[in-house]
């Protein structure tokens, strides 16, 4: 991730504002204060805006947007892993699986990603406030609005089960991103759903009942929505780039599937 290599090399700052920036702020503000003691008298600027982020003019929006795309997905993570209580250490190790095998995560990024899990776990500001301010970034995005909704679930089942509290928070999250509550019923059945046919239409968010030609407009819709192509053209942050890739293969598979059993053409 390019912003993050920057970050860590003291090269530049960010500016998120709002819950988030309080966050990022928690979570990467020592490094900016530790690269000022080492270059103190040179020519690099760096100061902190009044929301706790940090700004410096030589970030670009793309590079800004993967920040705050990276600092609410660990945030969320961080509060849906609070949702039974205090955080375990089962929990983390589950974090670190997901990070590692899900996310694949180099070792600087999954630094990055426990820095801002663990400043989230201590600072301020909800689950539906880090919902809605990323939300508020990425509305017209609905590919990346439910790329967000899928790593929450892939994290809450991750340790066999879903709880009533981590489901009502996703549930939320789902409502502040304005998915229907048949949205997130249906995305629920794809982690639970005991048949591959039954998976293989909540995957295209569609049931048993859709005709043919719903099927291949869902499938259509999605495909051009996860196609690798469209979510680089994005700006998405490669690790996520490969969660999203992994999406396209289901809804592939997901086709496939009702193809073979409804004899589809």
């Amino acid at each position: 991730m390019a912003w993050l290599g920057k970050v860590v090399g003291g090269l530049v700052g960010f500016s998120l504002g709002g819950p988030l920036g309080m966050i990022a702020g928690i979570a990467f503000g020592n490094i900016f204060d530790n690269a000022d003691s080492a270059t103190h008298g040179g020519n690099q600027t760096r100061y902190r805006d009044f929301n706790g982020g940090l700004h410096h003019p030589y970030m670009s929006n793309s590079e800004q947007k993967n920040m705050t795309f990276f600092v609410a997905v660990f945030s969320l993570l961080a509060r849906l892993s609070q949702a039974d209580g205090s955080v375990t250490q089962e929990e983390k190790n589950t974090l670190n699986t997901f990070m590692v095998k899900d996310l694949q995560l180099d070792p600087q990024s999954r630094n990055a990603a426990l820095r801002v899990f663990n400043a989230a776990l201590t600072g301020d500001g909800t689950a539906d406030q880090f919902a809605q301010q990323f939300y508020d970034s990425f509305k017209r995005d609905q590919a990346l609005l439910q790329l967000v909704v899928d790593i929450l679930l892939r994290m809450a089942v991750s340790d066999g089960s879903m709880s009533s509290k981590e489901s009502n928070l996703i549930k939320n999250v789902c409502k502040i991103f304005n998915f229907s509550e048949s949205y997130f019923d249906a995305m629920c059945r794809k982690y639970s759903a005991a048949s591959t046919s039954e998976g293989a239409y909540t995957v295209l968010g569609l049931t048993s009942n859709a005709s043919d030609d719903d099927v291949k407009k869902a499938y259509r819709k999605m495909s051009i929505e996860y196609h690798p192509d469209t979510v680089q053209a994005k700006g998405l942050p490669e690790e996520f780039e490969k969660m999203a890739t992994k999406k396209f293969r289901e809804i592939q598979e997901a086709y496939d599937t009702i193809k073979k059993e409804r004899l589809i053409k």
